[in-house]
């Protein structure tokens, strides 16, 4: 079995798409979110400054496009069982890649994710990591600013969300109580937080109105929040909406990945973060980054090697 992993907003680069851009396969899927964007993704991250790439709807778009662009690419020579997670936005693409929703349609829901995300948190939101302290300090700690654990990674590694003046003290105050570094990500919205609570039925009326379809046979689609294992995704619809406006346990997450026994794992990025957490866990599985090959081919040799 081999494990896919799709990373969340908090790595873009104006060379986030040199593995796909010129392969056909993808072709398809640079097509789609050039509609959303009104441009194409592949020059947008050339020419586009720091601050057009990082607005939320736009970070959204481009890292579901990177993921289901590095899927197309690799679809016809993955092995017959796949488990694949997804780490906040990188969840939609999960789905997509277990089979439930098309590409097209995967980005045209996170369009409306992202967008559902924007009215309901408004334009002043922030996400900041925080490494080092207890759990439950943390969460003392956000809440004296007004903030909410986020994301719960493993090796105390946390992400915490809130308003963006907030989220700065909350930092400050978080090494003065003896974390080992806290500071913002460049994520412009507090995800995962009741601060979009309002998101959340527009985002899964916007699921329910789009075909969707089970697991492809062999593959195992596990949530991003929980790391159960999503065998009816119409069942799962609610909880994945949910997900917007409530804590993930990507720890939890990652330790139901690793009892599957996976042979090796891929993160498809962008970056190298999942991987570097997979390695961190001391489970001794062979686990890259897509952004660590210089082209598919080198992509396409480690995983027959490793299955």
């Amino acid at each position: 079995m081999l494990a896919l992993l799709c990373a969340g907003q908090g790595t873009l680069s104006s060379d986030m798409f040199r593995l796909t851009e010129g392969h056909p396969a993808a072709a398809p899927v640079f097509a789609e979110a050039s509609t959303l964007l009104g441009n194409d993704p592949r020059e947008l991250v050339r020419n586009g400054d720091d601050d057009h790439m990082r607005v939320n709807r736009t970070s959204q778009i481009l890292v579901a496009t990177a993921q289901l662009a590095l899927h197309a690419c690799l679809a016809d020579i993955l092995p017959r069982e796949v488990a694949v997670a997804g780490y906040s936005v990188g969840e939609m693409a999960a789905w997509s890649i277990a089979g439930i929703w098309s590409p097209e349609d995967t980005l045209r829901l996170t369009d409306q994710r992202a967008r559902a995300m924007d009215e309901a948190g408004g334009t002043n939101g922030q996400l900041a990591y925080v490494r080092g302290l207890d759990p439950v300090v943390v969460a003392a700690l956000a809440y004296s600013h007004h903030c909410a654990i986020s994301i719960i990674n493993p090796g105390q590694l946390l992400v915490v969300g809130g308003d963006h003046d907030d989220i700065i003290a909350f930092c400050r105050t978080a090494e003065a109580a003896g974390a080992v570094r806290s500071a913002p990500i460049a994520v412009s919205i507090a995800s995962h937080t009741p601060r979009l609570s309002s998101a959340v039925t527009p985002f899964r009326q916007a699921m329910e109105a789009v075909p969707i379809a089970k697991p492809k046979p062999g593959y195992r689609l596990l949530a991003g929040g929980s790391g159960d294992c999503i065998f009816r995704p119409t069942s799962a619809v609610p909880e994945l909406a949910a997900d917007v406006a409530r804590t993930l346990d990507w720890d939890a997450t990652l330790h139901a990945l690793l009892e599957l026994g996976p042979k090796a794992v891929l993160d498809l990025g962008p970056g190298h973060a999942l991987a570097d957490m997979v390695r961190s866990m001391g489970k001794n599985i062979p686990s890259r980054s897509t952004d660590d090959f210089n082209g598919i081919d080198g992509i396409v040799r480690w995983i027959y090697f490793h299955n």
